[in-house]
């Protein structure tokens, strides 16, 4: 249960070190600001500041008390006067070089969940949600619930689920302090009672008490009235304004020209936005106290282990394997076991040990049920019962055993499949890719099936030799690979497994493809080490070539560059560390078309991420997204990671200048965008604008980050998978709170096309498989066209409390059998009911919360603020991990 109404006593050690934080450390000059509203309301701080400052602290708490093992601890001194950055916390508590890559992804999660509430159509005017409208009964109710949730499924290890629900329970918290008149009562600590669901909220305005005056002005520091009631302001139409009630306020705010006029919100530092933007920092700096209540909360209801899991605090990745169980695969499977126990007893207790474990049988007509765990042992005692039985033929079900997997582990990982079949559900093959980018999971393929044998094992049917397509496809789109071996070689080919969780980057080769007699290029730089070439297929010959040009051939063993390994037609070349830095090639000589792949370790990386400007609406801002869309304006978002990672953190930073888009596989340059630099360069936080032609069909691309080191050298790095322009745009979404069994939950969806005339065929599907139907199976649209439909999702009684459900919506070209399905996916919590948790609230309004008569955005290339503005600059005591001060008064609640 979370929260209850114990005090913060228990959080002990925590408020101490908080406390001495706030003693000692300097303050900061500014925090970084959020890229998407940077231009609308520069100065102020926003939900993602907020949310990212507020996880750092904690992090940070939670190292100082927690000394990794083998390593000294942390010394509070080493951090002061300094910004609180992902990557140096990383570096000090890990060791230099530790990758940040997945704990800033997570952050971005639950940053961006926090930023959907403002744009999501089930969310986005729904008051209980901001604390709108005098709302707080029932937002605390929400809020609660929603950490609730969090605690659930983080529980049930679906912690891309647990992020979406943290972050749309801060986007509340954090509201609740600019959209109340908590500031204005001279508050200075938290709300004492949001957190704890069994203590009522006092003093709270009533129906008929009027609260604000009337304000023609953008500026209004005087219109609320002389009392000491708790009130907060309405917005838009959905509830009306009663009279006397005070309004949010601003530009967008279409109640605020209904007397009394103004408005009282803190969102900005703007007065076209924020009627009260006077009191923007004092809000501010309570709702990061808050957050870091939250989250200092979830750490001691999970506790530091599960905690860390929410957030990936961890340089290690996951270990996923999906496996074939049938008669023929005992090398493999044994292969599979060898691996895993390898991995397990080299990192057990180390920072890059496995943090989470993945494992779905399958066979025909069969897969699963999967296994996850947090627990090594149970995860090798899961995996050493499977032995290969029975059900030789061929195919199997192994993409529906994949999905499986991909549902469970967690995103930016490595999955590993073990098959000599052929897979009997191909049909799901766009699905599956789909997902890997959504998850962004990298998937490879070991298979002992040689694709042009014709005898092996039993088969039902004659099967094409182009049956292997889907597996290619897959790992296409997912950025892994498909590796053919045989049964002798399996042991030393799973080793790759090993280097994948070690958390390798795939180099970028020129071209990306082998081509008869022409080299391969690629480009090591300084911060790159341990880097391997494989090459697979039918080779007769290859050479690699330093920048000073010595080379090496095929032969096995020592040589001047490193050292060769070969299993049948797979060849393994791990170089010398250290490399010479510069431009290397590859010359294969081969029949048909081998595969050239360069991995190499190194803590500077990037993550990506897409968005849509948007100048209209009740939120303006840039509205996230997972993929690209067809004839969009769109901006992209790249992070560096590792900046804080450098051997020698006084060098000068890494600066790169442009992103290049290739389409997949064969390299074509699509165009070279320039990125601009945002915010303090030590963020590492780059964007660039994607011209809606740039991005005018469908079709697979790869992003690469060119830029140069602190001395000038090169830097080139790809990101690990390919992104996808998708034809239309589909909006699923669902009941903010959890699914009770035995209930129906309506869901929404939208579909919007951008690009040209779409005639889609529609199609659902639920996992596990519940009843869901829909209004709308088939939908035609005209170029900048919307439609809207509804689904209804029937949960059984039967259905399992604390479990996920995930629902998939494709929409498929009636026409164009070329162009790929769009698919949307939405996971949803099923929770049974448990009333000690809940709060006794009034009854819901039966006013409406959404209207779909209008499509749900207008485009345009202006970025302009959200609901909560763009960053913080200049306030003189606003500390990175200060102003907590306060907390110290929360200890007697």
């Amino acid at each position: 249960m979370l929260p209850t109404d114990e005090p913060l006593s228990h959080l002990g050690p925590s408020l101490l070190l908080l406390l001495q934080l706030q003693l000692l450390l300097a303050p900061a000059s500014a925090f970084f600001p959020n890229i998407w509203s940077l231009l609308a309301a520069p100065g102020s701080i926003t939900h993602q500041d907020l949310t990212e400052e507020a996880a750092l602290n904690v992090t940070l708490q939670l190292f100082l008390e927690q000394p990794p093992p083998g390593r000294p601890p942390l010394r509070l001194e080493d951090f002061l006067g300094r910004t609180l950055l992902a990557d140096n916390l990383f570096a000090a508590y890990f060791g230099p070089g530790s990758p940040s890559r997945r704990f800033r992804a997570a952050l971005g999660e639950v940053s961006r969940a926090n930023a959907a509430q403002d744009f999501l159509p089930t969310s986005r005017n729904d008051p209980d949600l901001h604390f709108d409208a005098e709302r707080l009964g029932q937002g605390r109710a929400r809020l609660v619930g929603a950490l609730g949730e969090t605690v659930v499924a983080a529980r049930a290890l679906d912690h891309s689920l647990a992020r979406q629900r943290l972050g749309a329970a801060l986007h509340a918290l954090q509201d609740f302090y600019s959209h109340s008149n908590w500031v204005e009562l001279g508050k200075q600590q938290p709300h004492p009672h949001l957190l704890w669901p069994r203590q009522g909220l006092r003093n709270l305005a009533q129906v008929g008490d009027p609260t604000c005056s009337d304000c023609d002005e953008w500026s209004c520091p005087g219109n609320l009235l002389g009392f000491t009631l708790l009130t907060s302001g309405y917005f838009g139409t959905h509830p009306s304004k009663p009279p006397g009630k005070c309004s949010h306020g601003g530009h967008f705010d279409q109640s605020s020209s209904q007397p009394p006029r103004g408005g009282i919100n803190k969102d900005s530092t703007s007065p076209g936005f924020s009627p009260h933007h006077m009191l923007h920092l004092q809000a501010a700096n309570l709702a990061l106290l808050a957050s870091i209540q939250a989250f200092s909360l979830l750490r001691s209801r999970l506790g530091d282990r599960g905690f860390s899991r929410l957030l990936d605090i961890t340089p290690a990745s996951s270990l996923s394997f999906v496996l074939d169980t049938t008669g023929s695969m005992g090398e493999e499977i044994n292969a599979a076991k060898i691996q895993a126990r390898h991995i397990v007893e080299q990192r057990r207790g180390g920072p890059m040990e496995p943090t989470h474990y993945v494992l779905v049988p399958f066979h025909d007509p069969g897969f699963g049920p999967v296994f996850t765990t947090s627990d090594p042992d149970s995860f090798w005692q899961q995996l050493n019962e499977i032995h290969a039985l029975g059900g030789g033929d061929e195919p199997e079900m192994c993409l529906s055993a994949l999905e499986l997997a991909l549902l469970h582990t967690p995103p930016l990982s490595d999955i590993f499949v073990f098959t000599d079949a052929s897979p009997k559900d191909a049909f799901l093959t766009n699905r599956v890719e789909s997902l890997t980018q959504e998850r962004r999971c990298r998937v490879t393929f070991l298979l002992t099936e040689d694709p042009s044998r014709v005898q092996g094992r039993p088969r039902r049917e004659v099967l094409s030799p182009l049956r292997f397509e889907p597996y290619e496809a897959v790992a296409l789109a997912s950025g892994g690979e498909v590796i053919f071996t045989k049964d002798q070689y399996i042991q030393d080919v799973a080793a790759i497994v090993g280097d994948s969780v070690a958390d390798l980057v795939t180099l970028p080769l020129e071209p990306p493809v082998v081509v008869p007699e022409r080299p391969l290029v690629f480009s090591v730089d300084g911060l790159l080490q341990r880097v391997t070439v494989r090459i697979h297929g039918e080779v007769s010959s290859f050479w690699i070539r330093n920048p000073a040009g010595v080379s090496q051939g095929q032969e096995e063993g020592e040589g001047p560059l490193g050292h060769t390994r070969r299993f049948g037609q797979f060849w393994m070349v791990r170089m010398n560390d250290p490399l010479q830095t510069g431009t290397w090639e590859i010359q294969v000589t081969a029949k048909g078309t081998p595969r050239v792949r360069v991995q190499a370790q190194t803590s500077l990386d990037f993550l990506f991420h897409f968005g849509i400007p948007m100048e209209d609406g009740p939120h303006p801002g840039v509205y996230p997204l997972t993929q690209p869309v067809a004839g969009l304006q769109t901006q992209l978002l790249v992070e560096v990671t590792g900046l804080g990672s450098r051997g020698n953190p006084g060098d000068p930073l890494p600066h790169f200048s442009h992103v290049v888009l290739r389409g997949v596989p064969h390299g074509a340059e699509l165009g070279r965008v320039p990125l601009e630099p945002m915010g303090p360069r030590e963020r590492g936080l780059l964007a660039a604008s994607l011209r809606p032609t740039l991005l005018s069909t469908a079709g697979p691309f790869s992003l690469e980050l060119i830029g140069q080191d602190g001395v000038g050298q090169g830097l080139h790095r790809v990101a690990p998978q390919p992104c996808a322009v998708v034809p239309v745009l589909l909006e699923l979404s669902g009941p903010p709170g959890f699914l009770a069994p035995g209930t129906e939950a309506p869901l929404s969806l939208r579909i919007a096309s951008f690009s040209g005339p779409q005639d889609l065929d529609l199609r659902t599907s639920v996992n596990p498989s519940f009843a869901l139907t829909s209004n709308l199976s088939r939908v035609r649209l005209e170029q900048n066209e919307s439609a809207w439909g509804c689904l209804w999702l029937k949960v059984p009684d039967t259905a399992a409390s604390d479990s996920v459900v995930m629902v998939t919506v494709t929409a498929m070209d009636r026409e164009a059998s070329t162009v790929p399905p769009t698919h949307a996916f939405l996971r949803l919590l099923v929770r049974g009911p448990t009333p000690q948790d809940q709060l006794p609230a009034p009854v819901h309004s039966t006013d409406p919360v959404l209207t779909t008569t209008s499509p749900a955005f207008h485009l345009s290339t202006l970025v302009t603020p959200g609901r909560a503005g763009g960053g913080l600059v200049g306030n003189p005591w606003w500390g990175t991990v200060g102003a907590v001060l306060l907390l110290l008064g929360l200890a007697s609640w």
